[in-house]
């Protein structure tokens, strides 16, 4: 059986020209089934060839691990004609994970951060806290149906 996952990488070269280095892009269908495949791909991908710490995979796993899901359940509601993509700007200095959904999109201000004893017990709002405490930075579109994550390398 072949992978659902689509996966594109390009490679420029390192002198010249503005952007990242090397860009990762994967489409992946609404299915939660096949998260866990795509981060593996992703993170193979982004980190080979270089000494990474195993902080840096945790957190770019993690984060990319709940965006997915975030875009699958919430954004696509696990429609099979929708898919997501993943598209992870690899640069010298930093790590830039977009992962954008076909859904309505959402207000990322109007979710609460899950401290209280109703957040932790509550639907929804958990992913988004550990993407925010993981990433360096977190932006979305003006939509809301996309996410920006920035983990700097240290």
């Amino acid at each position: 059986m072949t992978s659902p996952l689509r996966l594109c990488v390009r490679r420029r070269p390192a002198a010249g020209g503005e952007g990242p280095d090397v860009v990762v892009s994967v489409s992946v269908p609404s299915d939660v089934g096949c998260i866990e495949e795509a981060v593996a791909l992703v993170a193979r991908h982004c980190f080979a060839g270089v000494a990474v710490e195993e902080r840096m995979r945790f957190r770019l796993q993690v984060a990319l691990s709940e965006a997915l899901a975030n875009a699958i359940l919430r954004g696509n509601h696990e429609d099979a004609d929708k898919r997501a993509s993943v598209r992870v700007e690899l640069a010298p200095d930093a790590i830039r994970v977009h992962v954008t959904d076909e859904g309505a999109g959402f207000d990322p201000h109007a979710v609460p951060e899950p401290l209280g004893p109703d957040g932790i017990q509550g639907a929804g709002g958990r992913g988004l806290f550990l993407i925010r405490k993981l990433a360096d930075a977190v932006e979305f579109n003006d939509r809301g149906n996309s996410i920006c994550m920035t983990l700097r390398r240290r």
